[in-house]
């Protein structure tokens, strides 16, 4: 049997690697496993568990902190869309004043770090293009 490819897996496992080696050491880059990908009905089952304990619907991908600063980093292949849960997680977010971005590269995840103020050891590429 051959495996699906996993291109957000993949761009996540990478922007993760990279933020820790950007951030300063003291910064915390954390990713919540917000979904179970076991079948029906185990699945729905431990779904359910995670929901009671506190899971978000469409909460983000990654959650940045550092040296005061919240940053939600939604992650997405070049042509993977917001599911409508996301879009009211990010509306949510930003209403109560905190960072929020769509990254699709590794790019992406340095210019949002920049565009809100986090201090980096690495510098965005100067022409990127805004999700």
């Amino acid at each position: 049997m051959m495996r699906r490819g996993t291109p957000e897996a993949d761009l996540q496992r990478a922007v993760v690697r990279a933020l820790r080696l950007a951030l300063p050491r003291t910064a915390i880059v954390h990713h919540c496993a917000n979904e179970v990908t076991e079948p029906e009905p185990r699945g729905a089952k431990r779904q359910a568990i995670l929901v009671g304990m506190g899971v978000y619907a469409g909460f983000a991908d990654l959650i940045v902190l550092c040296d005061g600063r919240v940053l939600f980093l939604e992650l997405k292949a070049p042509k993977g869309r917001l599911r409508p849960s996301q879009e009211a997680f990010r509306d949510a977010v930003l209403a109560q004043g905190f960072g929020w971005a769509l990254v699709r590269s590794f790019d992406d995840a340095l210019g949002a770090l920049a565009d809100h103020g986090f201090t980096t050891r690495i510098v965005a590429s100067a022409q990127r293009d805004a999700p």
